[in-house]
């Protein structure tokens, strides 16, 4: 009997309805019929394992690298099917026996079998990540169990039938299917033909009411069809493309560093049911900010791998959402390495400025960033930032001829260049100080007993997690408790570094930009500049912003946040709502970036001519639509003030995502523009 070839799937499914209405019985091969992988060659997740079995085994003080393990690997499984070919026709292998013999071999110990179920467990995992359920065609098979077909799926693959059970069951059509055959218990092989036999006395099948779909055309074509089993063989056109597609930027990636970014954009893509309508926000969080902010995730991993750090805090409310991105990568990306505890720290720069001021007083640097934003104006917008009473302060300001509301600021009307200097004189004056560090002891006090709950002073060093920009954060936090002797090693680690106020770096306070940084040239990564307040609420966390600390009797110290029932509360509720979507996409573009990174081996070095092409192509060069869309509608920034700058001021600080629709859409070279005056500003950093 011959079998029919079908090009699309509807076309195969027309045909298996009409052949279905005279067979009790349906087989289905599993891999490329009911899942489609992503990745045009199911060896490719085979790396990720044995990356995961090295860094088990130098855990443990065996050596290997990856290479090995894999080379190993396929040693042993190719040993194993020339053996088996002594006795069957069809040269199978048994993950579980290969395995084990490859483990021994490493470990150098007989039993492995816990450390058998780790890296099964691992190994199915991407598997998982890399399989999805044809939709239209297991939609169908839901139908005809519904029917009362006896439904059995039949695979030539090295996996055992409980581990097939596995995947199909994580691909949510177990429940359908009413027995699972691998060629891995029997080595008898639907290529061979020995299969079917083998299938039709296990479950007492007859040929001739038997119908079987699959997707080559020997084994599930002409085998079958040789027992009389009607035979469907399905050849999807657009599958193969998709495929080829695939396999061309993964070939590209080997050679051109850009192309692995854009093979693993490809590999997270959404498939068949997963690709599903979705909001704007969603497709921008997930096609844009999943890979920026994951790759920066994965780049600090690396960076705490290589320095030895046991002990990370994400910081401030951008925080909230970069742990949750952590915790979706290290179970793929690092499973096996010593990767450190990580927790989210309540801070904020409101909350650190004045308790940095409790023993070293009030340094000019930290003072300056107070007139960084525009809307603050005088000494009142510092006593407001620091957290201080101005008014104990009004004979050390009368001292040097000023007012707390002497314009101290160049970018409003009245500004007088020696009010400046004169206030600049009050940072050596030890009464002014004095008064600085009363106002300030109960807040640092309150906030050391914090940190010590959180045992930040536990650790001789500890990785400080943030957005960026300037390291504000880590500056104040560093600045409060470095009189301490037990002081860990801050290691600051920020998604950008403009280091617009130089940062006091030193052994035991260092701060690095990973996906841009001033003091490391790159044009393309300084991209990130043009969208800073984008990155902030898109990672900001839902609770209100940390306002200080308090001492208290009953714990020591109490967290103090901003109501949320005045007006710029309820502006982050709607903020917080208006960006729901966007967060929902970054998270589920992360949750396809972990298992593409694990299985191409990427590091954020080898992704980061991609990531610099995304930035520069979808936030230095926008679709007008996504500044209107994306960009904030209330971004809170605590630091700035009330006051209005000068027109002059305001106008020179308008960025591109400030500018209207009107200008987006029809002033000429808007962008070039604005991305030329970029180039000349890092040229003169």
């Amino acid at each position: 009997m011959s079998w029919q070839t079908h090009y699309t799937i509807e076309a195969l499914l027309n045909a298996a309805e009409i052949a279905a209405q005279r067979c009790s019985t349906l087989t289905f091969d599993l891999f490329d019929t009911l899942l489609i992988r992503r990745t045009h060659d199911p060896d490719l997740v085979k790396p990720a394992t044995a990356r995961f079995i090295a860094a088990k085994a130098e855990a443990a003080g065996f050596f290997f690298s990856w290479e090995q393990v894999q080379d190993l690997r396929d040693t042993v499984e190719q040993a194993q099917r020339q053996q088996t070919s002594q006795h069957f026709e069809d040269h199978e292998a048994r993950y579980p026996d290969f395995m084990t013999t490859v483990l021994q071999k490493i470990f150098q110990q007989e039993d492995v079998s816990s450390l058998l179920h780790e890296v099964t467990r691992y190994e199915l995992g991407m598997e998982q990540a890399m399989l999805v359920p044809r939709a239209k065609l297991v939609q169908w098979l839901r139908s005809m169990h519904a029917a009362d077909k006896k439904i059995l799926v039949l695979s030539d693959v090295y996996l055992p039938a409980e581990h097939l059970r596995q995947l199909i069951g994580h691909a949510g059509f177990l429940d359908a299917v009413d027995g699972v055959v691998s060629s891995a218990d029997s080595f008898l092989a639907k290529a061979s033909g020995k299969a079917f036999p083998l299938v039709q006395e296990q479950y007492g099948l007859t040929y001739d009411s038997w119908l079987h779909i699959g997707d080559n055309p020997y084994s599930d074509g002409l085998r079958p069809s040789g027992f009389g089993i009607t035979a469907l063989v399905l050849r999807d056109a657009a599958e193969k493309h998709r495929k080829s597609v695939e396999k061309r930027y993964y070939n590209y990636s080997l050679g051109q560093p850009f192309w692995r970014g854009r093979s693993l954009q490809q590999l997270s893509l959404p498939l068949e049911e997963e690709n599903l309508p979705q909001p704007f926000l969603y497709r921008y969080g997930f096609l844009v900010l999943a890979p920026l902010l994951a790759a920066f995730v994965q780049g600090i991993m690396e960076a705490c791998l290589q320095e030895g750090i046991r002990r990370l805090y994400f910081f401030s409310r951008e925080g909230w959402l970069l742990e949750k991105i952590w915790h979706i990568l290290a179970p793929v990306l690092y499973p096996a390495s010593p990767l450190p505890e990580v927790s989210y720290l309540y801070v904020s720069r409101m909350a650190l400025a004045g308790a940095s001021c409790a023993h070293q007083g009030m340094q000019r640097s930290s003072a300056d960033i107070v007139f960084l934003p525009a809307g603050n104006r005088d000494f009142r917008d510092v006593c407001r930032v620091f957290s201080l009473d101005a008014e104990p302060f009004q004979p050390h300001l009368a001292r040097v001829g000023l007012t707390a509301e002497t314009v101290l600021s160049g970018s409003h009307h009245g500004y007088d260049p020696d009010s400046r200097r004169r206030f600049n004189l009050l940072f050596r004056d030890a009464s002014f100080q004095e008064e600085v560090r009363v106002q300030t002891a109960d807040a640092n006090l309150a906030l050391q007993r914090y940190l010590e709950a959180q045992g930040f002073f536990a650790h001789p060093q500890v990785a400080l997690v943030d957005i960026g920009w300037m390291g504000t954060i880590q500056r104040f936090l560093f600045d409060a408790i470095k009189h301490r002797p037990d002081t860990p090693v801050c290691r600051g680690y920020v998604l950008a570094a403009t280091r617009g106020i130089t940062y006091p770096e030193e052994p035991k306070n260092t701060l690095r930009g990973l996906l841009y940084d001033r003091d490391r040239f790159d044009l393309a990564g300084s991209s990130i500049l043009y969208a800073r307040d984008l990155f902030e609420e898109a990672c900001r966390a839902p609770h209100p912003t940390l306002n200080g600390y308090a001492l208290k009797e009953e714990t020591g110290y109490e967290l103090v946040f901003r109501t949320v029932e005045d007006y710029t509360g309820q502006a982050e509720k709607e903020q917080d709502a208006y960006y729901a979507p966007l967060q929902v996409g970054i998270l589920e573009g992360v949750h396809r970036y972990a298992p593409a990174a694990a299985m191409l081996g990427c590091t954020l070095q080898d992704l980061k001519p991609w990531l610099n092409y995304l930035m520069v192509s979808r936030l230095a060069f926008p679709k007008t639509r996504e500044v209107m869309e994306i960009r904030h509608r209330h971004h809170l920034d605590d630091f700035h003030g009330q006051h209005q700058p000068t027109d002059k001021h305001s106008k020179g600080q308008r960025h591109l995502w400030d500018r209207g629709e009107v200008a987006l859409r029809y002033t000429p070279l808007l962008r070039l523009k604005y991305f030329i005056t970029g180039i000349r500003h890092r040229l003169r950093e």
